[in-house]
């Protein structure tokens, strides 16, 4: 059993990828493994994850963007009900990709998964009424090491699907909506800064 379909850096950033598992399914429903160390060590990945994460979120529930400045991890996202937008900002100070973004559809019906290396801000957009999303990340948690940037910085432009609204000149939701639903974002996310004053790895 077993056995994932990879694409390698994705639009050109090095270390992201989008894997598919392999799905059996017939009259009674399916089965799929989420995760086999075996086949990601065949596929040139070797990370030893730690802690695994759920969330739920609502239509037009916006999380991010993320990222743990002294203890960075590497996740490994997935939907296991609903539907989200998830993206990824490129950090690395080195990288010939700093401050590109790339965005995927992640899904109960796709079972794709986002690996998503050290070095970037991460987010997502709740685009169905309910969306579970789940994470294993390889560093713990660690509450005073958050960091984030605003996710409608201009000079990033990130593209959210469905999410009308112009930009104010802020992280704030004000105006913002998905299919009529307000934008909701925390408290917090809505005060991040632009990359111009974003933490560099």
């Amino acid at each position: 059993m077993g056995k994932i379909d990879v694409q390698y850096d994705l639009d050109g950033i090095k270390g992201l990828c989008l894997i598919t598992p392999a799905v059996y399914g017939d009259n009674r429903g399916y089965f799929t493994e989420t995760y086999n160390q075996q086949d990601m060590k065949t596929a040139g990945f070797d990370f030893n994850f730690v802690q695994h994460n759920q969330s739920l979120s609502t239509k037009g529930v916006l999380r991010g963007l993320h990222f743990q400045k002294q203890f960075p991890q590497t996740k490994l996202v997935r939907v296991i009900k609903g539907e989200v937008f998830d993206v990824i900002v490129d950090l690395r100070s080195d990288s010939e990709t700093y401050g590109k973004w790339h965005g995927e559809i992640l899904s109960e019906e796709n079972k794709h998964q986002f690996l998503i290396p050290r070095g970037f801000a991460h987010g997502y957009l709740a685009l169905s009424d309910i969306a579970e999303f789940c994470y294993l990340v390889d560093d713990f948690y660690h509450p005073n090491d958050e960091g984030g940037m605003a996710w409608n910085d201009p000079d990033i432009g990130i593209v959210w699907p469905k999410l009308e609204g112009v930009y104010n000149g802020s992280a704030l939701a004000d105006g913002y909506s998905v299919d009529g639903i307000p934008l909701n974002l925390s408290e917090k996310d809505q005060k991040w800064l632009g990359i111009k004053d974003t933490f560099k790895f």
